[in-house]
């Protein structure tokens, strides 16, 4: 009988849809004409993936598949002022040094293991809660930063996976892209670090208690 992972208390912070489990691995994938974020939040509402290729030449810098800046990508988007800017905000970005060949996407439901990263679409008020959760053990703010661009893949994968939490306000990209609610914050949880945050929840006290 296939055994989830049980983690009830951060299960109940999301509204509508489950937590999403990716994974870095070895194993052959598939080519996707989706991006990065498409696939993470369809993955919340049940559905699966096993990638090696997406279609977002930023996911791609950031999750490590490729060297290529996209510096001329941004500023051709209008998103920063000059190219000088631009490869400055690509020097902020995260991004994944290991080898890996594949990436999969599952909901919550269907993983067998902790993964590598939990992304997660919260109400602010929710994502206060894992951020008090991980203080309660840490003792301390976690390292979170931001720049508007590559958010689920940047955000809330790659800088969880250094930084044990990336909490984002979204991008261009991913509200465009995957429709994720205005009112929602996508943030991201270190595989190493789920069950402490577990922890955290049940022993802090509610918003409105």
């Amino acid at each position: 009988m296939k055994k989830t992972l049980e983690i009830p208390n951060i299960v109940s912070l999301m509204d509508e849809g489950e937590p999403v489990c990716i994974n870095f691995g070895n194993e052959k994938g598939n080519s996707s004409e989706q991006l990065y974020c498409e696939l993470v939040h369809k993955a919340r509402y049940g559905e699966s993936f096993h990638m090696e290729d997406q279609r977002c030449s930023a996911g791609d810098y950031v999750l490590g598949r490729t060297s290529e800046s996209p510096a001329d990508y941004y500023l051709k988007s209008g998103r920063y002022r000059d190219r000088e800017t631009a490869a400055k905000a690509v020097e902020s970005l995260p991004r994944i040094r290991k080898n890996y060949r594949s990436i999969r996407f599952e909901p919550l439901s269907s993983s067998e293991s902790i993964p590598d990263v939990l992304v997660l679409y919260l109400r602010p008020e929710k994502a206060m809660r894992i951020i008090q959760a991980y203080a309660y053990h840490f003792g301390k703010a976690p390292e979170i930063s931001t720049i508007g661009a590559a958010s689920i893949c940047g955000d809330c994968t790659t800088r969880s996976l250094t930084e044990g939490l990336g909490l984002s306000f979204g991008c261009k990209g991913s509200r465009k892209h995957s429709h994720y609610r205005d009112t929602e914050i996508p943030l991201g949880i270190s595989g190493k670090i789920i069950e402490k945050i577990e922890e955290g929840l049940e022993k802090t006290p509610e918003t409105f208690d």
